[in-house]
């Protein structure tokens, strides 16, 4: 695949070190940010993917502790009991109201 041409802005000092590496080494610059930037990338994806399967077994572990979220509904409920006095928007309707929202509630209220 054609490399395709990018701008970054560098901190003076990581410019002044790869500047330096780069004479050391006969490198080019581009070929050493290269480098650098695949390994991060590489890097930071593992990490990512291990923080993702925890969260997948924790998920998993959980749904297996309560199958039909019953114990998350009841929580929930309760929450909603327990903190409705202080909700500012409980019994409002919120946001703009179209002509289908419109539609809507006058069939739900009369019903």
């Amino acid at each position: 695949m054609a490399s395709k041409a990018s701008t970054h802005r560098l901190d003076p000092e990581v410019q002044a070190a790869l500047n330096h590496l780069s004479d050391l080494l006969n490198r080019p610059k581009n070929r050493l940010i290269n480098e650098a930037v695949r390994l991060y990338v590489q890097q930071k994806s593992r990490e990512v993917e291990h923080e993702l399967e925890d969260t997948l077994r924790a998920l998993r572990t959980y749904r297996q502790k309560d199958p039909a979220f019953k114990n998350a509904i009841n929580e929930f409920i309760e929450a909603e009991a327990k903190f409705a006095s202080d909700d500012p928007a409980e019994g409002r309707q919120l946001g703009a109201q179209g002509e289908v929202q419109s539609q809507i509630r006058r069939k739900l209220n009369a019903a």
